[in-house]
């Protein structure tokens, strides 16, 4: 087998991919620390046809070098806003009939890999701080509740992995 080409790879040009029609679900970093990871989540919010990314708090917004150098453009794809009260934000998106999908180890969490779209509904899926993860206030008016099942020592994830975790599943469970 020959590795695909980068032209083989580029499947449209950034005002192609504006116009294309994404899914039906956004995704929300509550108070993201890392520009890293805000560039991945980017990155990933592309590739799985993200309606929007929403960053809040703390998280850092482009332009910045550091999103820029994990992004690798996709700060320019993918429709992005920045809104000062994750918690605020995601009440208002609750009123117009976003499910709102926490990804946080909780009690009552439902395994990621069980996670099940319901045709015709909106989902907002918030992933949170690196060390403390998504404020309470918002575990506490979600929805559904998602966790990823963890097997070895290590109790967690860095939260651009989650992140693109979920995305993949959501992803599939929406097309």
């Amino acid at each position: 087998m020959k590795k695909k080409t980068i032209a083989e790879l580029t499947i449209c040009s950034v005002e192609e991919y504006r116009e294309v029609e994404k899914l039906p679900f956004a995704v929300l970093l509550d108070n993201v620390r890392s520009m890293q990871n805000v560039g991945s989540i980017l990155r990933t919010s592309d590739a799985f046809l993200a309606s929007e990314l929403i960053m809040a708090g703390i998280t850092g917004v482009p332009p910045h070098k550091e999103i820029s150098k994990t992004a690798l453009g996709a700060e320019d794809s993918v429709r992005w806003r920045y809104v000062e009260d994750a918690v605020n934000e995601c009440a208002r998106m609750k009123e117009e009939s976003w499910k709102i999908c926490v990804l946080e180890q909780a009690h009552g969490s439902i395994d990621l890999m069980k996670f099940h779209a319901e045709e015709g509904e909106k989902y907002l899926l918030v992933v949170g701080n690196e060390v403390s993860g998504v404020n309470q206030a918002i575990v506490d008016m979600a929805d559904i509740i998602l966790e990823i099942p963890m097997h070895g020592v290590k109790h967690s994830l860095n939260v651009a992995v989650s992140a693109g975790m979920a995305m993949l599943v959501i992803n599939d469970k929406l097309k």
